[in-house]
């Protein structure tokens, strides 16, 4: 006896805020690659900057009020410096879109909270890019540590180098002049919420929320930034202890994040991951698959967790309660650097 056909899935059309290089080099790339391509059309991008560059054939609008006349559109993809996303995201959801917006959303609880009372009254979804999660060498380290490869562990470090914060969009600032992550006006925070927004996220992801913080923040090389160039923070857990140290004062680029066990140490430097235990090293090279050319796949992984959302109707709790989370550990470090005391953080959000 046959039986009916499935539904077609649906498509959904969207636009992206910003075509700097973050939304040319990993968004547009994830959105219209085989993996979405029968599920979003792309059918804008919105940038108001002088001389922006065409982007294969997709429309270029000058004005985020032209959308209208684009109607229907589902969400909007905010790829725009820090200091824009929270104005983008409460006028995305006052049209009624759905959104995708690029890290740091929210930079205090407060943020956070008005976020999740504008996202819930409209019914929409607010999706953080939070993309690091899908880093295939992460997935393998979180993978480790749930089976317990390296007994429990009780020790965390992260820390990212490099040299300066990056310019954003190629050719959209003078030589030698001041990147735009590098200021209060536009960045709204340095290399702390600018590299530290995608660490404490893995963390969170591992050990939950830390009981209390304490961070130094400075500038050690880049006397023009009005932010800090170099962060340095303790979390603490009861039985366990996290660290992390940020810098655009590096004279290399180098990433590396290290958890020890009882049993073992799981370690990972640049393209590498080690496992420690028993004597016995195994060791996997995950070199291509961190090189800025696939990061687009981490991006589609992402989306493709947003359109899951949008298939199912989700109200899209889960991404605000990780908005919060974040945001919360962020305004606490930075209070802890501030005050040079450590600082408790309240377990709900």
């Amino acid at each position: 006896m046959p039986t009916p056909a499935s539904p077609e899935p649906g498509r959904y059309r969207g636009a992206l805020i910003g075509a700097g290089g973050i939304a040319r080099q990993s968004h547009l790339p994830a959105l219209r690659g085989a993996a979405l391509r029968g599920r979003v059309d792309v059918v804008a991008i919105v940038d108001s900057a002088p001389a922006v560059p065409p982007v294969d054939g997709i429309p270029l609008l000058g004005d985020r009020a032209a959308l209208r006349d684009l109607a229907p559109l589902d969400f909007i993809d905010i790829c725009t410096p820090t200091a824009s996303h929270l104005e983008l995201i409460m006028w995305g959801l006052e049209q009624g879109y759905h959104v995708v917006c690029e890290k740091p959303v929210a930079l205090t609880r407060a943020e956070a909270a008005r976020i999740a009372a504008a996202a819930r009254a409209s019914a929409r979804i607010v999706m953080p890019c939070h993309q690091y999660r899908y880093n295939p060498a992460w997935l393998r380290v979180k993978e480790w540590l749930a089976a317990g490869a390296i007994g429990r562990w009780h020790l965390a470090e992260f820390s990212v180098h490099r040299l300066a914060a990056d310019p954003g969009r190629a050719g959209g600032a003078q030589a030698g002049s001041t990147p735009w992550r590098g200021t209060s006006a536009t960045g709204r925070g340095g290399v702390l919420l600018d590299h530290g927004t995608h660490l404490v996220y893995q963390l969170l992801d591992v050990a939950g929320m830390p009981a209390a913080v304490s961070a130094w923040t400075g500038t050690l090389r880049h006397a023009g930034y009005d932010v800090e160039d170099t962060a340095a923070l303790r979390f603490e857990y009861p039985g366990r202890l996290a660290t992390m140290f940020f810098t655009w004062a590096g004279r290399t680029r180098e990433n590396r994040i290290r958890f020890v066990g009882d049993a073992g140490t799981i370690e990972w430097v640049d393209g590498e991951l080690r496992l420690e235990r028993g004597g016995a090293v195994e060791r996997l090279d995950f070199a291509a698959e961190l090189d800025k050319t696939a990061y687009h796949r981490w991006f589609a992984c992402l989306f493709e967790a947003f359109v899951a959302a949008l298939d199912s109707g989700d109200a899209g709790t889960r991404f605000l309660d990780d908005i919060a989370r974040v945001a919360s550990v962020v305004e606490h470090a930075y209070a802890a650097a501030r005050s040079g005391a450590t600082v408790t953080i309240p377990d709900g959000v």
